[in-house]
């Protein structure tokens, strides 16, 4: 699997790597990037075969929020025949890594997550990614992790878990530090198997009644932004996680996802200044990206595969942060001035975010310059 296989004959300065289940963690970690959220109830297997999304490069089939508790039962069931599909083709050879996209499933609670762990074989295990954690908290979050140590032991395998930090106490500022505190330390024990955190806005913005409107980011909701700003300072300090990006909730299936033509124009300033690009829907979610990656969050909870290029697309690194990025990291201390002239790279300052530059450069590619972003969304 790599990065922006929905257009093919786009010219990098430097490639995406390719990249599965069994690329090293330091890496697959920043590969996740747009990861589209289905209801488990629903048939995918054709869908992964036939390439019907070519851009799709992680997927959760969830039993929790997106299938009501009547259909989990169903859900299961559907989930194991298409494990069944996908490894018996992968054992015939008709498939092979580069075609599957890193499948996880997100589990409705500790109980669900065993029952449906134990209706898995080990030729299941080597399609499944990992699990999703809903509702994560210090309370819950040893129990998703200690059996999913067990899983990796009974299976000899790599199964990765990621938890949703979504709960009410912590969207409450009276509880939100010490659940945050004992949220780290479970990850801390189990951190070879985090592959990142993510973040469930929607479910922040429900404890205060909250929900943005397609004119406005997450940002701009501050009751939420204070939330996911904490989660930052917290997980994604020294580099410690990698920490994915709330869901943009609105889409048109419609060609207005499309530029009916490419722009000559600085795009992070037509959008901050709220210049109509595209349409309302798509504007607003390259909006909130640019804000994310400025943030520090890398990739995005998708649930319309039109988000998938645009989410995809704009963590690409750019030629003139690549060269200032490992020009940081071949130097040994102070201040030098950068390969355009046009800044200052601090060594010592500037260090981890070079090393996370490049990790993202590795997994997104590196492209011209800023107008190349309209080109690789494509058209």
């Amino acid at each position: 699997m790599r990065h922006h296989l929905y257009n093919p004959d786009f010219k990098f300065v430097r490639d995406p790597v390719e990249f599965n289940k069994y690329t090293d963690r330091n890496v697959l970690q920043y590969c996740l990037g747009a990861t589209m959220y289905m209801p488990g109830h629903r048939d995918f297997t054709e869908a992964i075969l036939t390439r019907k999304y070519p851009g799709l490069t992680s997927m959760v089939m969830c039993f929790e929020d997106a299938c009501k508790a009547e259909d989990v039962p169903r859900a299961e069931q559907n989930s194991i025949h298409m494990l069944d599909i996908l490894a018996e083709k992968m054992e015939s050879g008709e498939i092979t890594y580069a075609d599957l996209p890193l499948l996880i499933f997100r589990v409705r609670n500790i109980e669900q997550f065993r029952h449906f762990s134990a209706m898995l074989r080990p030729e299941h295990i080597k399609v499944i990614t990992g699990f999703n954690f809903p509702k994560f908290n210090s309370e819950n979050g040893a129990a998703y992790f200690a059996h999913l140590k067990t899983l990796n032991e009974k299976f000899g395998e790599i199964l990765y878990g990621m938890p949703i930090i979504e709960d009410r106490t912590v969207a409450f500022k009276e509880t939100r530090m010490e659940q945050l505190l004992g949220i780290k330390a479970i990850l801390d024990r189990y951190k070879e198997l985090v592959l990142n955190v993510r973040v469930g806005a929607t479910d922040f913005s429900a404890c205060f009644g909250a929900r943005r409107d397609v004119e406005y980011t997450i940002y701009d909701i501050m009751i939420v932004s204070d939330i996911l700003l904490d989660i930052l300072n917290l997980f994604s300090r020294d580099g410690d996680y990698v920490v994915s990006g709330p869901v943009w909730e609105y889409f048109k299936v419609k060609k207005e996802m499309r530029f009916s033509e490419l722009p000559k124009i600085n795009i992070q300033e037509s959008l901050m200044k709220r210049e109509p690009l595209v349409s309302p829907e798509v504007d607003g979610l390259m909006r909130e990206l640019i804000l994310d990656k400025a943030n520090g969050f890398i990739g995005k909870t998708i649930i319309h595969p039109s988000h998938i290029n645009f989410v995809n697309g704009i963590l690409a690194v750019t030629r003139e942060e690549y060269e200032d990025a490992v020009q940081v990291l071949a130097t040994s201390g102070g201040v030098v001035k950068s390969s355009n002239a046009n800044k200052m790279n601090e060594i010592g300052p500037h260090r981890l975010w070079a090393e996370k530059l490049v990790a993202r450069a590795e997994a997104y590619g590196v492209i011209e310059n800023k107008q190349s972003y309209l080109e690789l969304f494509g058209s």
